[in-house]
């Protein structure tokens, strides 16, 4: 008797599914923006993607076309979204410069963060928000406290953003 996974290999818990304009355009984008790999991808009679998954370093992605018989909608419909997506990546500043390149608008230039990331900031073409980090400082907790004084206090001066 096979014993079935209840989270099948090479997923996590959770697992983002993007619904976007053009899903077909939107994985060309995520490949040059983010060297995102096409796991697979099933289209719909008219030629519409119904379903895709891609994978960015370690996590999978899914993603389909909207669908106007369902609740799928996409950001620039809905004319915006709350969700940010979170990117841990090697080197921040050479995926950043890739993603404005693919296309992306660059919300944030990426800086080093008081909380020990240098992270940046781009809303993808298909209205997708993403911030992209790389960890380059642990910061002992007992010493945030003062880093996020000092950072809201520059911010209020009209120093810093995140």
């Amino acid at each position: 008797m096979t014993t079935i996974k209840p989270i099948p290999d090479g997923y996590h818990s959770l697992t983002p599914y993007l619904v976007v304009q053009d899903a077909a355009q939107a994985l060309e984008f995520y490949k040059n923006a983010f060297a995102a790999s096409e796991l697979s991808r099933l289209n719909t009679p008219d030629g519409n993607i119904a379903h895709a998954e891609f994978k960015i370093g370690d996590s999978i992605f899914m993603l389909a076309d909207e669908n106007p018989h369902c609740t799928d909608h996409s950001p620039v419909t809905l004319g915006g979204t709350p969700v940010k997506l979170f990117l841990y990546i090697n080197d921040v500043d050479a995926v950043f410069t890739a993603a404005i390149k693919a296309g992306a608008t660059q919300t944030m230039q990426p800086t080093n963060q008081f909380w020990g990331d240098r992270m940046g900031a781009v809303s993808d073409p298909f209205g997708h928000q993403w911030m992209i980090a790389t960890h380059v400082e642990d910061v002992d907790p007992s010493e945030m406290p003062s880093r996020m004084a000092a950072f809201f206090a520059a911010q209020a001066a009209g120093g810093e953003t995140a």
